[in-house]
């Protein structure tokens, strides 16, 4: 299985994940992308078998992705601070990929009906999803 994360600004919650993840599944390789270098390289720290950063680096591992893991703004053009271009937003929208959202309400994009749980809560969830993957259960 193809696990693709996907950051923004300073890489903070792919860091979460990617750590999560090779915590719980250490043998699972992790394609991490940053918008930016600082969340590249905040995820390869982490443990990220790979890393790449930018617009093109999203659109062609969102083609090969099993599975996309990010915060939601991936999936919103021009969400965390503009980083998200509309060309990425679309590249993980149309992937066949599986998408694990993580639903962070700030930058002027709010998910109503989300209860209030720490960020550490919802990598847990995420990566409770990616057990559920890794086994056929979704």
């Amino acid at each position: 299985m193809e696990i693709l994360v996907i950051d923004a600004q300073g890489g903070g919650i792919g860091k979460q994940v990617v750590s999560a993840i090779k915590k719980r599944y250490p043998e699972q390789r992790i394609m991490a992308v940053g918008t930016n270098s600082a969340a590249t390289s905040a995820m390869l720290k982490a443990g990220a078998d790979n890393a790449a950063t930018g617009e093109n680096a999203v659109i062609v591992c969102s083609r090969k992705a099993d599975v996309i893991i990010g915060p939601i703004g991936i999936v919103i053009a021009d969400a965390l601070y503009g980083e998200i271009t509309a060309a990425m937003a679309v590249a993980v929208g149309q992937s066949s990929a599986k998408r694990i959202l993580i639903p962070v309400n700030h930058c002027e994009n709010f998910v109503v009906g989300v209860s209030e749980i720490a960020t550490g809560g919802l990598i847990e969830k995420a990566v409770d999803e990616v057990g559920k993957l890794r086994s056929g259960v979704c």
